[in-house]
């Protein structure tokens, strides 16, 4: 079997990870666990949103966050916008990238933004404009690709149009997204297909949660298909507020465990990545949700 030689994770935690907390944390927590993340070698980090802090108050301090970054050469620093008010203020803040989002299901659009699928790309096509135009990098993350809380069984054909409607406003690259975490590697890869109809395989990513425990497994069959662009979340922080029962990001230590141990470069430091994970996890009061981070953490108190 041939893999990527190499592997481009983005860590989501500092921003899809503790959007999902109860009470927000300070902002110095977050630049600590920025500066952790990038210490251990990643280099590319989704630090936080312009979403209304109506909405989303946890990610009410970006401004404060993106100031606070220590920002290292060769390091990605992406924010998730969803319309041309979040764009006006995250450009003062100078990101590398912008992250617009949209869903695969139109029950899941009209719950997590209030519109239609095409409404949502008619929405972001004017911040994609003055993001290009700026020189900043604009990904899309694409939600619900394989199955949605309301929907059920998502058909590729529906990743597919959203990943078309992507690419014709200018999106340079996508996130194809379990987001309730019910893929399994055979629906993983037909969405992941369906994307690649638009998009070549440098500019798709996989995005998986672990709900059903099928997070590896859903990487694993990507790996076969080429994909060597991946996102995660440190301790397996996050979920998705829109979906009962949907549990955290597959874990970036446990991602990069597997795929050290295929003999894929990450470029990441496992042992600075665990103390990372535990640092955020002692922050919130609980344990990493990853079973490598929990190993190697009971293995050094031995």
């Amino acid at each position: 079997m041939t893999y990527p030689t190499h592997v481009r994770l983005i860590d989501v935690g500092p921003r899809d990870g503790l959007q999902n907390e109860k009470q927000p944390l300070p902002a110095s927590d977050k630049i600590a666990l920025v500066h952790k993340l990038q210490a251990a070698g990643l280099h590319e980090i989704e630090v936080t949103s312009y979403v209304s802090p109506k909405w989303v108050p946890q990610m009410a301090d970006n401004h404060a966050v993106m100031a606070g970054v220590q920002r290292q050469t060769g390091v990605r620093y992406s924010v998730l916008v969803p319309n041309l008010k979040g764009w006006e203020a995250a450009v003062q803040d100078r990101p590398d990238e912008i992250v617009v989002f949209g869903a695969a299901s139109e029950a899941f659009s009209q719950k997590n933004i209030n519109c239609s699928i095409a409404e949502s790309i008619e929405r972001f096509a004017p911040v994609v404009q003055a993001a290009l135009a700026a020189g900043v990098a604009v990904r899309g993350a694409m939600s619900c690709t394989v199955g949605c809380p309301y929907e059920g069984d998502i058909a590729p054909a529906r990743v597919e149009y959203l990943a078309g409607l992507m690419r014709g406003i200018g999106v340079e690259r996508v996130d194809v997204a379990d987001t309730i975490g019910v893929g399994t590697p055979l629906k993983v890869q037909r969405a992941m297909e369906a994307a690649l109809k638009h998009y070549d395989i440098d500019h798709v990513s996989g995005h998986f949660h672990d709900t059903y425990g099928q997070a590896l497994s859903n990487t694993l069959a990507a790996l076969h298909m080429g994909v060597w662009n991946f996102q995660s979340s440190v301790a397996g922080l996050g979920g998705c507020p829109y979906a009962k029962g949907a549990t955290g990001n597959v874990a970036t230590e446990d991602v990069v465990y597997l795929l050290h141990g295929l003999g894929i470069e990450t470029g990441i430091d496992l042992d600075k990545l665990v103390d990372a994970g535990a640092f955020i996890s002692g922050v919130l009061g609980k344990q990493p949700q990853s079973r490598v981070a929990v190993a190697m953490l009971n293995k050094r108190a031995a």
